[in-house]
């Protein structure tokens, strides 16, 4: 593309300006991952990385956190609303992280936000997030779903300069380091964080000099007003008509009564519109969700039900309303505790997927997934680094099963997309040791086609005075079927299993100390089934039962003995 062309002319044209960018965010994200220091973001990529323009619009985001959008949006608004456009300089940086200061979505993810300058304007905000293993608070991790306030889960960040023309602010950047439990982790990943944008800057600046500023302008104008109304055509496909589905959390951080999250979704015309009226109070413990990461879970449940390929830029999200009563457990009042709030952002899509789904046709609708994420956070003294160590993991489960095939084996859905640590670094990075990484045998809900599975992730403890948290949910609901299919199984976490002392941790289990021997052991929920399991074909069932995903008597109970004999037989 020529430099004096100010206008993309052809989708093909559209197409590759958007991959430009895209690349450019996603060559950031690689540079995060490959500089960071911190297990949690160089092996477990719990990171994200975006690119804005100059009025804080979406232009991109890469491929990796969903829930982290709403966050590095909310870290732009605040900026452009404290610093005029005209007092940053070159090499500046903004940092951020809290959710009723800077549009956060809880405090371990911090958000780095700097502008591009270009022929003395600043042009573009290259940004990216990145979850801190621990950044202070009562419980190591910062994200203890008992937690009662924001302020009991670490150091509150407003937006703030932390770099100036170039310089990082030494003295704030030591304040917030040494408010964590691992400072040095904490200095090494937030000076990666400010380099890698700097580097997404400089490509930036690059393709603005080959094409010229206002063939770059346009192109970005082009672009977000074909996302905007390949969108509202998507919107204006499906029938008129108000869609309600509820899903509910087990409890509000404290054993309890289920929390429901209702989700009403209007389709009228070309305009789509969410309602969560009718969803549960303000939660008591650290489940709420708030109002960036409410935004970023509905963004990504309608590009993955309506249109998957849809670019991921402000066009998304132009056309889509949102309402939520103040005071809920969708969207909670300050000082409010949200450090689990990705439990409930994904029980949400799960409630805003079975509302979407009422006003598709039944071969596009898919089973309820396992709707959650089960985290752990483990602690302690770290003796070859003379320092306290904090390892999180956060673990998948099923996903629902569809018209015409099975659910996918323990994966994450919806908003969280990061990996499982490798069972090497894990050892060979903390004093533990991952006794069992494996499915789990009868976890996903029965039906013509079999809801995926969960996974279970068990790990030894090395050392005494050692601290273990959990924020997980889907110990007594679990994910239920369509059209027939039965639910999953549910999530179960327990400390020393099959031993004398055996015990079932609530979900929300905090602050416990173990010693040296003891074992946690996680077992997630699967997704739910789709269809009459009566229906479900002799093959796959033979094939469950070989493949050890279903045990006999499960197949026996879900598809009848008789039928599980013939697919038996069918193995010879």
């Amino acid at each position: 593309m020529s430099a004096n062309q100010d206008h993309i002319e052809d989708p093909i044209q559209m197409e590759v300006f958007s991959n430009r960018l895209l690349a450019i965010a996603e060559d950031m994200g690689s540079i995060l991952i490959r500089s960071s220091f911190s297990s949690n973001i160089k092996e477990r990529r719990d990171c994200s990385t975006a690119l804005f323009d100059a009025h804080g619009r979406l232009i991109t985001q890469a491929d990796h956190i969903p829930i982290h959008l709403g966050a590095m949006i909310g870290a732009v608004e605040a900026m452009l609303k404290r610093y005029p456009l005209e007092s940053m300089q070159p090499g500046d940086a903004y940092i951020a992280n809290d959710p009723y200061l800077a549009g956060g979505s809880h405090l371990p993810d911090i958000s780095i936000i700097t502008p591009v300058h270009q022929d003395g304007k600043v042009r573009f905000f290259c940004g990216n997030i990145a979850h801190h293993a621990d950044v202070g608070g009562k419980t190591p991790g910062s994200t203890s779903g008992a937690s009662r306030s924001i302020f009991e889960e670490g150091i509150r960040l407003p937006i703030i300069r932390i770099a100036r023309a170039g310089e990082i602010d030494e003295d704030l950047l030591e304040l917030i380091a040494h408010n964590t439990r691992d400072p040095e982790e904490r200095l090494l990943d937030l000076r990666t964080q400010v380099g890698t944008n700097v580097r997404g800057g400089a490509m930036l600046v690059q393709l603005i000099e080959r094409m010229g500023w206002p063939a770059v302008e346009q192109a970005i104008e082009d672009i977000l007003t074909y996302t905007r109304r390949r969108l509202r055509n998507r919107v204006a496909a499906l029938p008129d008509g108000v869609y309600t589905f509820e899903r509910s959390m087990d409890d509000d951080g404290f054993p309890g009564e289920p929390v429901p999250i209702v989700c009403t979704a209007t389709v009228d015309g070309d305009r789509l519109s969410f309602s969560f009226d009718g969803s549960g109070p303000q939660a008591r413990g650290a489940i709420n969700l708030p109002d960036s990461a409410l935004k970023a879970s509905i963004y990504y449940c309608v590009k993955a039900v309506l249109d998957p390929g849809l670019m991921p830029n402000q066009g998304i999200i132009d056309p889509i309303a949102i309402s939520a009563p103040l005071g809920t457990i969708v969207n909670p009042k300050a000082p409010a505790a949200v450090a689990a709030r990705a439990v409930t952002s994904n029980r949400l899509c799960g409630a805003v997927f079975g509302a979407l789904y009422q006003a598709m046709p039944a071969d596009r609708v898919m089973a309820s997934c396992n709707d959650s994420t089960s985290a752990v956070s483990v602690s302690g003294w770290h003796n070859e680094r003379q320092a306290t160590y904090v390892y999180p993991e956060s673990m998948g489960g099923g996903a629902g099963a569809f018209s015409d095939r099975d659910g996918m084996d323990g994966v994450h859905v919806h908003t969280v997309n990061s990996t499982n640590l490798p069972a090497e670094a894990l050892e060979l990075e903390y004093p533990l040791i991952l006794d069992e990484y494996a499915l789990v045998t009868d976890s996903g809900g029965a039906g013509r086609h079999r809801g995926g599975m969960g996974m279970v992730r068990q790990i030894r403890i090395r050392e005494d005075n050692t601290t273990f948290s959990a924020r997980s949910d889907a110990h007594v609901i679990p994910a239920p079927g369509v059209f027939g299919g039965k639910s999953s199984n549910t999530t179960r976490i327990l400390r020393n299993p099959s031993q004398p002392n055996e015990e079932i941790l609530h979900s929300k289990a905090n602050g416990l100390t173990l010693s040296v021997g003891e074992v946690i052991r996680v077992e997630t929920l699967g997704g739910g089934g789709y269809g009459d399991p009566s229906e479900r074909a002799l093959e796959d069932i033979a094939r469950d039962l070989r493949e050890e995903k279903v045990s006999r008597a499960a197949a026996e109970r879900d598809y009848g003995a008789a039928r599980v004999e013939q697919a038996l037989a069918l193995q010879g």
